[in-house]
C-alpha cells in the first residue's frame, strides 16, 4: 500500500510557475472579451487573433491554474464510452462529426506545438478503455466498432501495458499526453506577441449583451467588444439556464514516480472502482524514472468524506503499481452535460454576440482547443461543419435524455431541502483543521477551526443559488454540492459559477 502524500498541489502548477499578468484597471475597447483563462479561453483567443481580432483575456485568478491546471493531460479523442451512444442518440453521423472534431482538436495542438517550438513534453500514446470485469466484453466491443465506424483507429484488445490483467480494452492509436500548463503558457506568450491582452485576478461580474456588449469587473473597469466569449468552466452567468444541464464531478489525483522501465507506455482509463484513469510523464533528466499520474474516486463537491477517497486510491495506486512513491496529491473538478456532448456556441437563443464553451465532461484538452476553432469560426463567419453537434440551443438531444436532467435537477433539489435538515454539530467539536455548518442564533454558520485553534465563520449559503455548502477535510475547503462552486476557509471564491464570496459572520 502506497503512503497517501498530502494534499500539495497540482505537478504542473508547481514545475511551470510561470509569470504573471496585471489586473485589469482601465476601461478597454476590443473585438472579443474571452472570460477565462483555461485551455478553452485560451485557445479561444489565440485562434481570433490569429485570424486578426483584438482579444482580451479576463481570469479571476491566475491563467492555466485553474480546472486546467489540475487536469491529467490526456489529448486524446477517445472519450471512455462514448461512441456507442452517439451512435444510437446522436446517429452514425453526430458520432463521425464528434470523433473528427476531437482528433482534429488533437492535431491541431500538435502542430501549433511544433509551429511555436513548444517544450511540453508533448508524447504520442494510444488511449486505452479497459475494463477488467468480463462483463463488460460486449460492452467494450461495442464501443471499439462504433469508434471505428466513426472514424478513429479503433480496435478491440486483451493485452495492454498495464501490469495487472484486463478483459479486454479500446484502444486508440496515435493519440497524445502533454505537460497542459507549459503548453498554455507558451500559447499566452505568442497571443500577447500578436496583440492580445490578458488580464489575471480580474473577476467578471456583469455582461450586458447590448451592440457593442459591455463587461463590468470586479476592478470597476469595463470591457466594450462586438463579441463575448463565456469560457469560465461553469458559465458565470445564468440567463441562459445552463447550470440545470451539467452536473459537477469532482476527482481526486495521487502522482508519483516509477522506474522508466514500469511506464506501462500508454493513456488508461475505466469506468470501474469510481473511475480509474493512469497516465506518466517524464520525470527529471536522466530518464530512469517517469511520473505516474492516477486519477479516480469521481464525487460530487460537498459531498462524503475526501480524506478516506484519497486513501483508497493511494492503495490502490500501491497495489496496482507496487513500489510506486506518492509525492503529490490534489484534485480536479469537471462538468458533465445532461446529454453526453459539450455545450460550445450561443450563449443562449436569443444571442447574437454571446458565446459559451463548457460541459466538457473531463475531456478538456481536445474540448478545449475544438471550442477554440469552433468559437472563432462562428465569430468570423467561416463555416464549421459540427456546429450542430454542439450547439447549446439544442432542444431534440436535451427531451430525448430527459431522465438524466430530471435526475440532475433532482440532486440539486434534494441538497436545497435536505442539506438544510441535517443537525449541526456544536463548534466546541471542531478540532484543528475541521469545519462544519453548525447553528447559530438561527441560522446556518460554516465554522471552521485553523492549525491554531482560531475559528473563521462565513455564511454556509452558496452565493449561486442558495444551497449550502459543506466541507472537504483533505482541501480545507467549503463546496457546493448543487453546482459545485468553491470557497477557501474565509469564504473567498476558488471556482465558480459562483463570483460573490461567502459572507463574514461574527460567532
Amino acid at each position: 500500500m502506497a503512503d497517501t502524500p498530502r494534499v500539495n498541489g497540482s505537478y504542473w502548477l508547481q514545475t511551470a510557475p510561470g509569470g504573471t499578468y496585471p489586473a485589469l484597471e482601465d476601461d478597454l475597447d476590443v473585438d472579443v472579451a474571452v472570460i477565462g483563462g483555461g485551455i478553452a479561453g485560451l485557445s479561444t483567443a489565440w485562434e481570433l487573433a490569429r485570424a486578426g481580432r483584438s482579444v482580451a483575456v479576463l481570469e479571476a485568478g491566475r491563467i492555466a491554474a485553474g480546472v486546467t491546471g489540475h487536469t491529467t493531460a490526456k489529448f486524446t479523442a477517445l472519450h471512455g464510452l462514448v461512441y456507442d451512444k452517439l451512435r444510437r442518440t446522436r446517429g452514425p453521423e453526430g458520432a463521425r462529426l464528434y470523433a473528427r472534431s476531437q482528433s482534429e482538436a488533437v492535431e491541431r495542438a500538435a502542430g501549433i506545438v511544433a509551429e511555436l517550438g513548444i517544450d511540453c513534453d508533448w508524447e504520442r500514446r494510444s488511449a486505452y478503455t479497459y475494463a477488467c470485469d468480463a462483463g463488460r466484453v460486449d460492452e467494450l466491443r461495442a464501443e471499439a466498432a462504433a469508434a471505428r465506424e466513426a472514424g478513429l483507429p479503433a480496435s478491440f484488445v486483451t493485452e495492454t501495458g498495464l501490469p495487472f490483467p484486463v478483459a479486454g480494452a479500446v484502444e486508440v492509436t496515435g493519440q497524445a499526453q502533454f505537460h497542459p500548463r507549459k503548453y498554455l503558457l507558451a500559447l499566452t506568450d505568442d497571443l500577447v506577441r500578436r496583440g492580445g491582452r490578458v488580464f489575471e485576478h480580474t473577476t467578471v461580474h456583469g455582461l450586458d449583451e447590448g451592440e457593442p456588449c459591455r463587461v463590468s469587473t470586479g476592478t470597476g473597469a469595463t470591457v466594450t467588444a462586438r463579441d463575448v466569449v463565456v469560457a469560465t468552466h461553469y458559465p458565470v452567468f445564468d440567463r441562459a439556464l445552463l447550470f440545470t444541464r451539467l452536473s459537477p464531478r469532482r476527482e481526486l489525483v495521487v502522482a508519483g514516480t516509477v522506474e522508466a522501465d514500469r511506464d506501462p507506455g500508454g493513456m488508461y482509463i475505466t469506468p470501474d472502482e469510481g473511475t480509474r484513469s493512469v497516465r506518466t510523464a517524464p520525470h527529471g533528466t536522466d530518464g530512469t524514472r517517469r511520473l505516474l499520474v492516477i486519477t479516480g474516486e469521481h464525487f460530487t463537491p460537498g459531498t462524503g468524506d475526501t480524506r478516506a477517497r484519497f486513501e483508497k486510491l493511494s492503495a490502490w495506486a500501491g497495489e496496482h503499481f507496487p513500489g510506486v512513491e506518492l509525492t503529490h496529491a490534489w484534485a480536479t473538478q469537471d462538468n458533465d452535460p445532461t446529454d453526453t456532448v459539450p455545450l460550445v456556441g450561443p450563449l443562449h437563443p436569443g444571442a447574437r454576440h454571446t458565446y459559451v464553451a463548457t460541459g466538457f465532461g473531463g475531456w478538456g484538452m481536445s474540448g478545449g482547443v475544438m471550442a477554440g476553432r469552433l468559437l472563432t469560426a462562428l465569430i468570423t463567419g467561416e463555416p464549421c461543419a459540427w456546429s450542430e453537434l454542439y450547439d447549446p440551443r439544442r432542444l431534440r438531444t436535451t427531451v430525448r435524455e430527459a431522465p438524466q436532467f430530471l435526475m440532475t435537477q433532482a440532486k440539486v433539489a434534494g441538497h436545497f431541502v435536505g442539506d438544510r435538515l441535517r443537525p449541526a454539530p456544536p463548534v466546541d467539536a471542531l478540532s484543528p483543521g475541521e469545519g462544519a455548518v453548525v447553528r447559530v442564533d438561527g441560522r446556518r454558520v460554516a465554522v471552521y477551526r485553523d492549525d491554531d485553534g482560531a475559528l473563521h465563520a462565513v455564511s454556509a449559503r452558496c452565493t449561486h443559488l442558495g444551497c449550502l455548502v459543506d466541507f472537504n477535510a483533505a482541501e480545507r475547503a467549503w463546496e457546493c454540492p448543487c453546482h459545485g462552486s468553491r470557497f477557501d476557509t474565509d469564504g473567498k471564491v476558488i471556482q465558480g459559477p459562483a463570483t460573490r464570496p461567502l459572507e463574514r459572520r461574527d460567532i
